[in-house]
Order: structure tokens, then C-alpha cells, then sequence
């Protein structure tokens, strides 16, 4: 099968990747961990060969952009970037918006007309500087965009987490939701000035918190984008926050071994794999494996505790972690997916190991895994109002507290099902979630599209469909084919009118393609022909279940 370059680049940095994501999403600061990286154009040459028709140049020196004003640039320059080997030539303006956002807009020398943004992992503050965000940046300069980025605030090597709260409280707000959108409308006033004219079309394009970011853009700034690429948004920031101090709380009381973990994970595999008629090694659909550790797995004997099995207490504990946080006797939110604890080949650079550890459940007893820690951050810096810096999550009573996210809420969640205005004025928004993710529920996607669809009208998907893909962990990785287009997808859908009626992904190992799957629009599934290599796309085809 070919394999495009993109693919390539991407499994080269796959392990590294997967041990930058749980730092990003813990909102660690260290100066090795990279922001969570968006899937994007991989086959965008081959698939749109306008785009090769960069042809605007622009109309004054770059170094004139020194003098562009508007009301919100508190500081601003502008740069000549001569090309180099992985980058053309561009302008680079970069400054800040009062008070604290940095941004910066990269300007090819050609220019395709259009722009491109991308987001932010966590609780943001990267360095727009830090080598994935200029990867990212470059790879989209390659091609003639002009591509803007902003840390939304704050500087996380300076206030790490959501520290930043304590320096200047806008910097809250500025983080939920207004940095992305000033920084949108900012960059694409000094493009139209560098060019001499307007932006034709916008893109968005991330994942997690920044599919977050996306998701906000389309519901409160609806004429920021044409199309949105959404990839596993943090849609409830603050359900997410509840969920993960339920799932400390409950394996805090119970802690479980790695070696436990990937004892779960065989079993969930072992009954859950073949429910949709195929052995494969995914889960097409988790949602129909009713999985239950306290029957599926092996018992310890009364008083033992061994790697090959579980205690009563653990097997509860990990059920809670499946069943997600309940209140005053109903479901509050999502659990995780059977399937998102499979064991995942060179975990963290070497080894294997269950997709929750480090992610949900802590190597060490008493610590605090990545998820936790990030809402740790988030209740006492974002939610507590002021800060409270000691707050103790094990006071939260889940029957009593669990209104006391709800004003943080207004400002960050992504909740909002009514997309009429996005809709009205043409703009296309694309989901992805892989059904494997261990950081942020997959659920709150599928609830969040369904919602939308309720809202909208039996048309939404003529302007909204989301794609979840078996197998696949938090953007990417995990043990199905993870590695797909989705911007071609969305410019075609802008540009052409072609809705994706599916997306190519494939298994990358070892710089080759083993696998490649369809992925189908929600509620449709990738269903085998009953002949051919289950291996290769072309045997599958999109149903409706």
C-alpha cells in the first residue's frame, strides 16, 4: 500500500509523542513535552491540486508589518524568514493582545489564499516556538497557508497548570475562549494587509483541548471559520473534572498494578473483540461489550492479591472507572470504553503497558495520574473563585457538589448543541474520536453529536458529522488503524461539496502501512465484505448498524 510522507513523519514520532501527551494533558511544564499534535495533510497535494497554486505574493515588505495597529496589539513585529529545508520562505509577525496572548501569523511568500489555525492542549500556555507547533506550522507553509497559532495568555514554563489565574484573573477567560477567537479575527486583518486582500477560506484544525477550542469557535464565533477539524474535543471540561476525581477517589482506595491492568485488558479483548462478527483485534463498537471485572476477570482468593487477578475492591473500582461518576443515585457522566485500557506496544518510548496507566491509574500507589492532576489545576485555579490553592478533592461530595463547576462552566465547556449559525452561514465541522481514548471520554463526543443532531434538524450532517474510529487512543495511537486525513476531508467539504462519506486510516508499525480501515460517519460502522484481507480498506464498506 503507499504511504504518504506525512505517515511516515508521524510513526517516526509516535513514541515520543505518546509520552507528551500525558505530560501536555497533566499540564506539566517541562521543555521536552510537546502540545498535542493535530492529523493533517497528508494526502493534500495529491487530493487538491489547486493548491499548488499559491500564486498571491505580497503586496508590501515584511518588515513594513511592523506598523500594523488595532485596538487589542499591545506589541507586535514582524520578521523575514529565509526558506529552509523543512520551510519556504514566510514573514513572521508575532506579539501580544492585551493583556497577556501571544500570537503569531506565519505569511508565505505564496500565498493560497487561505488560513489556518491551529490550538492548544491542556491548559495551554506553549511556547509558540516549541518544535511540534512549528512543525505543524511548517508543514502548512509547505503548502501556501497562512498559519496562526497563540499560547492564549500565558506563558506554562512561567505559571505552569492553570496557575496562571493567580498573575491576572482575565487570563482565565482568556484561556476558555476569548484568545482563540482575537487572535482569529487579529490574523487574518494583518494577512488581508499583507496581501492586499481578504482571507478567502478559514480552517481550524486540533485536538483535544483544542478541539475544544473548535467546537467554542463554531457555537459563540461562528464567522472565525469556514470548517472546523474537531479531533477528540474536550467538550465537558467540567464533567471531565468530576469524572476524574471519581476515578482517584475510587483507585486511590484500590490500587491496581500494571500487571493487573494488562490482565483486564486481555479479558476485555477476549470478550469483546469478535461482537461484531470479526476477530481483529478491535472493538468496533464498545458499547455493545458488556464487560464486568468483578465477573470477567479472575478473583483473588479471600486475603491473597496476586498480578493474576483481582480483589473484590479493585474489581469494583475499575468498574467505576467504566461507569463514570454518578449523583444522587443516577449516571452523571461517561466512563471510559472497554478497549481504552488495551495494551498499547512502546508505551512511553519502550515496553508495552495498559492504555490507562499514567493516564487514569497512577504507577504509584498514592500518586496522582495525568488526568487527575489536570483537574486537580482545574479545581483550584479556575473553579474556586478566588484560587484555592490547597483545595483537597476528597471533600468533593458527588451527591452535593457536583453545581459547583457550573459558572466555570459557562466560560470553558463546549456543550452548546445549537450550531445554527455555523450552519446558516455555510460552515462545515468535522469530529473525530477514537473509540480507545484513555484521556477524555469518547462518549462526551457521541453525546455532543447527538445532542447537536436533536437541536439542528435530521440535515445536521450536511454540515456536522463526526467519525469515530475503533482502536484508536487519544488523537492517535492506540492499537487501530489511527492515522487519517481529516483536513483534506474538510476542504473538500468546503470547497467542493463533497461530503466525506468516509476516511481513509491506517496502522502505521515500523514506517509500514499493516492496516487500513474506513472510517465512517457516526452512526455508521466499518463492516467486512467476508472477503479479502480484513487488513485492507477495500473489503470494507460504511452501514448503518
Amino acid at each position: 500500500m503507499p504511504q504518504s510522507p506525512m505517515i511516515k513523519f508521524q510513526t517516526i514520532r509516535s513514541s515520543l509523542k505518546m509520552l507528551s501527551v500525558v505530560l501536555a494533558i497533566a499540564g506539566l511544564s517541562m521543555a521536552a513535552a510537546s502540545p498535542l499534535r493535530a492529523q493533517a495533510f497528508a494526502d493534500l497535494k495529491n487530493a487538491l491540486v489547486d493548491y499548488s497554486k499559491a500564486e498571491t505574493e505580497p503586496g508590501k515588505a515584511c518588515a513594513a508589518m511592523r506598523n500594523f495597529k488595532s485596538n487589542e496589539i499591545a506589541q507586535i513585529t514582524a520578521t523575514a524568514i529565509s526558506a529552509t529545508a523543512t520551510a519556504p520562505a514566510f514573514c513572521r509577525v508575532a506579539g501580544l493582545l492585551s493583556p497577556e496572548i501571544a500570537f503569531e501569523v506565519s505569511l508565505p511568500a505564496r500565498w493560497n489564499g487561505r488560513f489556518y489555525m491551529i490550538g492548544n492542549g491542556g491548559h495551554a500556555g506553549e511556547s509558540l516556538e516549541d518544535p511540534s507547533r512549528v512543525s505543524q506550522r511548517n508543514d502548512a507553509l509547505k503548502i501556501g497557508f497562512a498559519v496562526a497559532q497563540t499560547n492564549t495568555g500565558h506563558d506554562s514554563r512561567k505559571e505552569p497548570g492553570a496557575t496562571f489565574v493567580l498573575s491576572n484573573p482575565q487570563k482565565a477567560i482568556d484561556y476558555a475562549f476569548r484568545a482563540v477567537h482575537l487572535t482569529a479575527v487579529t490574523t487574518k486583518d494583518i494577512t488581508k494587509d499583507y496581501y492586499g486582500k481578504p482571507v478567502t477560506k478559514a480552517y481550524w484544525n486540533s485536538c483535544s483541548n483544542g478541539g475544544r477550542q473548535g467546537l467554542l469557535e463554531a457555537q459563540r464565533f461562528a464567522e472565525d471559520f469556514d470548517g472546523i477539524v474537531a479531533n477528540a474535543p474536550w467538550v465537558d471540561q467540567t464533567g471531565f473534572t468530576i469524572g476524574a476525581m471519581w476515578n482517584q477517589k475510587a483507585l486511590s482506595e484500590a490500587p491496581v498494578t500494571p500487571a493487573k491492568m494488562a490482565l483486564v485488558a486481555d479479558k476485555v479483548m477476549a470478550k469483546c473483540d469478535e461482537i461484531d462478527g470479526l476477530k481483529d483485534g478491535l472493538i468496533n463498537d464498545p458499547r455493545k461489550c458488556v464487560f464486568n471485572p468483578a465477573l470477567d476477570v479472575p478473583a483473588c482468593n479471600a486475603g491473597s492479591d496476586g498480578p493474576d487477578c483481582l480483589t473484590a475492591a479493585q474489581a469494583a473500582a475499575i468498574a467505576k472507572v467504566y461507569g463514570g461518576p454518578v449523583s444522587n443515585g443516577k449516571p452523571f457522566f461517561p466512563g471510559f470504553m472497554p478497549g481504552s485500557e488495551a495494551v498499547i506496544p512502546n508505551l512511553f518510548g519502550g515496553g508495552v503497558g495498559s492504555g490507562w496507566m499514567n493516564v487514569i491509574v497512577s504507577p504509584q500507589p498514592n500518586g496522582a495520574a495525568a488526568d487527575f492532576s489536570l483537574a486537580e489545576n482545574t479545581m483550584r485555579y479556575l473553579v474556586h473563585k478566588p484560587p484555592k490553592t490547597d483545595y483537597d478533592y476528597r471533600t468533593f461530595d458527588f451527591d452535593r457538589d457536583i453545581h459547583m463547576l457550573d459558572d466555570w462552566g459557562k466560560q470553558a465547556d463546549a456543550k452548546n448543541p445549537d450550531l445554527s449559525t455555523f450552519k446558516k452561514r455555510g460552515g462545515k465541522l468535522l469530529m473525530t474520536y477514537g473509540w480507545a481514548d484513555s484521556i477524555l471520554q469518547p462518549m462526551m463526543g457521541v453525546n455532543y453529536y447527538e445532542r447537536a443532531v436533536a437541536k439542528n434538524g435530521t440535515n445536521t450532517t450536511n454540515f456536522f458529522r463526526l467519525f469515530m474510529i475503533p482502536g484508536m487512543a487519544h488523537c492517535s495511537g492506540g492499537v487501530g488503524p489511527d492515522q487519517h486525513d481529516p483536513m483534506t476531508a474538510i476542504i473538500n467539504w468546503v470547497e467542493k461539496g463533497q461530503a466525506p462519506a468516509s476516511i481513509l486510516a491506517s496502522r502505521v508499525v515500523n514506517a509500514q502501512v499493516v492496516r487500513t480501515r474506513p472510517l465512517c460517519p457516526y452512526p455508521q460502522v466499518a463492516r467486512y465484505s467476508g472477503q479479502g484481507s480484513i487488513d485492507d480498506a477495500a473489503n470494507f464498506r460504511c452501514v448503518t448498524p
